[in-house]
């Protein structure tokens, strides 16, 4: 517990700090909004393509890790899917609030899955972490896409906007890139690997102080039912889910510990951004996000702790 609580603390202080830098040195919004545009747009695009392309794969089980994560993602996205009526009447939630729901309960935080595997396991975890990337990346920003399309207050967006949305976004042509230059092994040029990893590695602590000014701690007076329900989906359910397939097929040590990880650690901020523009329910989004973020700080050790006794 004492390892999984030195990697995890450090991650958390960073947060906090983002937080406190907030409501301190850097109070101006604009300010934030700038951080994240430029995390999102250009650093944390590098750091996916530099982390996918560099990742020595040999050692790790692709598949069996693949097949864990996305198994965990599919059934636990068909749930919500089939249920959204039941939760939209229970929660008393509109479209774009079931948008921030979905989000909320299937997105990963890769800021926070990256620092922690790194932490708890070197090379051979960001390794592992990277196949999450590649794998999840692209399915969890797709089908966020396409339930913001459908459900969001600009429902009915056609078939042509949607597919462009999905090209256009970093995440998923980063990850391809990514993806492209590890299959193939091609020759990138050493001074642009160089600098794409100073890029990504700038990407981490700016991420994470962005998530800490992102937290709305006001909102933590009184959460909303619907936020408690997607804690419980997000930092429960799925990563149960994905650890047993994982587990099932027979992955053990660092390649089911940071399956735990990528599954167990909170919702990505990069959602709300995508509500903002899609038409989702994004303050929602952000109590969903800031009482995610908090409670992780206690469930991921579990998790971690639990797995690690397997």
């Amino acid at each position: 517990m004492s390892a999984v609580l030195g990697a995890l603390v450090p991650v958390f202080l960073v947060i906090a700090l983002g937080a406190a830098l907030k409501r301190g040195l850097l109070p101006e919004a604009s300010h934030w909004i700038a951080l994240e545009r430029l995390t999102y747009f250009v650093l944390f695009p590098a750091l996916l393509v530099v982390s996918i392309a560099t990742a020595d794969l040999g050692e790790v089980a692709v598949m069996e890790v693949s097949t864990a994560l996305l198994g965990a993602i599919g059934l636990t996205g068909l749930l919500i899917t089939l249920a959204r009526h039941p939760i939209c009447r229970a929660f008393h939630l509109p479209g774009p609030s079931y948008t921030s729901v979905f989000q909320g309960a299937l997105r990963w935080n890769t800021y926070i899955a990256l620092a922690v595997s790194g932490s708890l396991a070197g090379p051979k975890g960001l390794a592992v972490a990277a196949v999450g990337l590649a794998v999840m990346i692209p399915v969890l920003n797709t089908l966020s896409v396409i339930v913001l399309a459908r459900h969001g207050e600009n429902g009915g967006t056609s078939n042509r906007l949607l597919l462009l949305q999905i090209v256009r976004n970093p995440f998923i042509w980063s990850c391809a890139a990514g993806a492209l230059i590890n299959a193939l092994n091609l020759p990138i040029p050493p001074v642009l690997m160089t600098f794409g990893d100073i890029l990504g590695r700038s990407s981490l602590a700016l991420g994470l102080l962005v998530v800490g000014a992102g937290l709305r701690l006001g909102d933590l007076r009184r959460p909303r039912a619907a936020t408690w329900f997607t804690c419980v989906i997000k930092l429960a359910l799925l990563p149960a889910i994905a650890v047993t397939i994982g587990f099932v097929l027979g992955l053990r040590e660092v390649d089911l510990l940071i399956v735990a990880v990528g599954a167990s650690v909170p919702s990505a901020p990069n959602g709300y951004v995508l509500a903002r523009q899609m038409g989702g329910d994004a303050p929602l989004l952000a109590e969903i996000l800031t009482v995610q973020t908090l409670l992780a700080a206690v469930t991921m050790p579990l998790v971690i702790a639990t797995v690690a006794l397997l």
